[in-house]
């Protein structure tokens, strides 16, 4: 734990709840000392009495309230740092330009480039140090300046969005040192696109927000039975009208990779696929007798998978980050009672690829591993919904497809233990707290963030229960999913509103793990001071 590793440092449970009760950003003078040396009051806009006494009598600072807590803070005694007009953002590394161009813009700051002088007011960024987690930062604050470094480029910005929370919701960033790093690798938010369309405005605002608050993933899942929602080039006759272009899917990856957020893309197979039997009808699966199976393709069919990897290989070349999801849940085939006797033309081909005893559910596990070889040739990280793992299976799924634990409901449904036991890693989305099901359909309700604040960990990924400690180090973070299967139920502003708390709570639950030090009350009144 961070916290642990510097000694001297104020715990965030006591420099937290202490400098919720003061009356500024941490840095500032007692009352009898509360004049700067300047003449001005330190931190405030305020105009000095008549003959103010000079005085370099400050108390030790408080720690930085932010959303996600700093993981550790170093007090010391100092005025803190308040943007002024004049001053300067400036780098020591070209990479991180467009770090100090935002942060420069969002504090009234000037944006100066490369500088090597120093200057009182400076807010300077810089590459190196730390340890070697890309996403740890060093946050100075002293002599009047700002210095934030970190051995990567995402560390250093989210040093910038810890400044820009203390300047918003206190007006003064507290004096001392903050050395900071996330618990988990992967924190995420992912959006239902192919069921409600969602505005490009709308996703780019979420960006924002997922920035600020240091998640690094946005997940896009944009085909399901009811709609198509990408442009393609290889397959235009899938697309439903109301859809993205590609040139608005750019726009919406180049601002995340600017927040440095992958996003995710998922096409899922091969059930979910309603979309892409509109236009191909003859993909679609259909049972001994005939009768046609929702959403599902008929993998025994070599123009099924020809389909879905031609959309896999035209969209690697959009989505530009390191990880894809394929889905992989809830295909019909295997929640029949006989998936061998109800669908002989599956178990058939089953038999002919992998031997006499091999069932649907060793080609439905061939057909996950075949997908994840056309994605793995674009050099991306694959993951897949739990329920696309099955039992009992000769055919073993792939051993680096992370695990999407997202529900225990299914039939044969395993305990999250057995994935974790078997070497996997684990991405939780547990629907218990983490998903937003629009319309609250069968046993869904719209999770609180106060629920995810003081119930939930990235260990608890099935129910309420948590998995072993020792199961840690492979559960690589999770992701606040919003599923809209009844699009209609709320408005894009409702979503956005509905789920703000809820987004917050799962930031600084995936950031620090630990039992949160302020209550759900003065958290909720943090968001609320930050958000203004």
């Amino acid at each position: 734990m961070v916290a642990a590793a510097f000694a001297g440092t104020i715990a965030l449970g006591t420099g937290v709840g202490v400098w919720a009760a003061s009356d500024g950003g941490g840095g500032q003078p007692d009352a009898s000392a509360r004049q700067s040396s300047s003449g001005r009051a330190a931190g405030t806009g305020s105009t000095p009495s008549a003959s103010p006494g000079p005085s370099r009598s400050y108390p030790l600072s408080r720690a930085p309230r932010t959303i996600p807590a700093v993981r550790s803070h170093t007090p010391a005694r100092g005025p803190g740092w308040t943007p002024r007009p004049g001053g300067r953002v400036v780098v020591s590394d070209p990479e991180l330009a467009d770090e100090g161009r935002l942060i420069a813009g969002e504090l009234g700051l000037r944006y100066a480039g490369e500088k090597d002088d120093v200057r009182a007011g400076d807010v300077r960024l810089a590459l190196g140090g730390g340890g070697g987690n890309e996403e740890s930062y060093t946050m100075t604050v002293r002599n009047g300046r700002v210095d934030i470094s970190g051995p990567g480029e995402a560390g250093v910005f989210y040093g910038t969005r810890t400044l820009k929370q203390e300047v918003h919701g206190g007006g003064t960033a507290p004096e001392g040192v903050v050395r900071d790093e996330p618990a988990k690798p992967v924190r995420g938010f992912m959006l239902d696109i192919a069921r409600k369309p969602y505005g490009e405005t709308w996703i780019e605002d979420r960006i924002r927000e997922l920035g600020d608050l240091k998640f690094n993933e946005l997940g896009l899942h944009f085909s399901d039975d009811q709609a198509f929602r990408i442009e393609s080039d290889s397959h235009p006759e899938i697309v439903s009208k109301d859809h993205l272009t590609k040139a608005q899917v750019r726009k919406i990856v180049a601002l995340a990779d600017s927040r440095h957020i992958t996003v995710v893309p998922e096409i899922d197979s091969p059930g979910h696929l309603g979309a892409v039997i509109a236009a191909h009808p003859d993909l679609q699966l259909r049972n001994a007798s005939g009768v046609p199976t929702r959403g599902a393709v008929d993998i025994s069919e070599d123009a099924s998978a020809k389909i879905v990897d031609d959309l896999l290989d035209e969209y690697a070349g959009l989505f530009t980050g390191g990880q894809w999801h394929l889905g992989g849940d809830e295909y019909q085939a295997l929640t029949v009672r006989d998936p061998q006797a109800s669908y002989p033309q599956l178990a058939a081909a089953a038999r002919r690829a992998f031997g006499a005893g091999a069932t649907v559910a060793d080609l439905a596990t061939g057909w996950l591993g075949d997908r994840a070889a056309t994605v793995r040739a674009h050099d991306r990280t694959v993951r897949a919904w739990n329920d696309g793992f099955y039992r009992g299976t000769s055919v073993r799924p792939d051993p680096d497809i992370q695990v999407a634990y997202w529900t225990g409901k299914e039939i044969g449904a395993r305990q999250p233990v057995e994935y974790l036991s078997a070497g996997r890693k684990v991405l939780n989305y547990n629907d218990e707290f983490l998903y937003y099901v629009l319309g609250q359909p069968q046993t869904f309700v719209y999770p609180t963030g106060q629920r995810i604040y003081e119930q939930w960990n990235p260990r608890v990924l099935r129910g309420t229960t948590a998995v072993p400690e020792r199961y840690d180090g492979q559960i690589l973070g999770g992701s606040f999913a919003v599923w809209s299967d009844f699009p209609n139920a709320q408005t894009q502003a409702q979503v956005a509103a509905g789920i703000r708390m809820p987004l917050r709570a799962t930031a600084q639950k995936l950031w620090d793990p630990r039992t949160p030090a302020l209550s759900w009350a003065d958290f909720r009144g943090l968001a609320d001071r930050l958000d203004r």
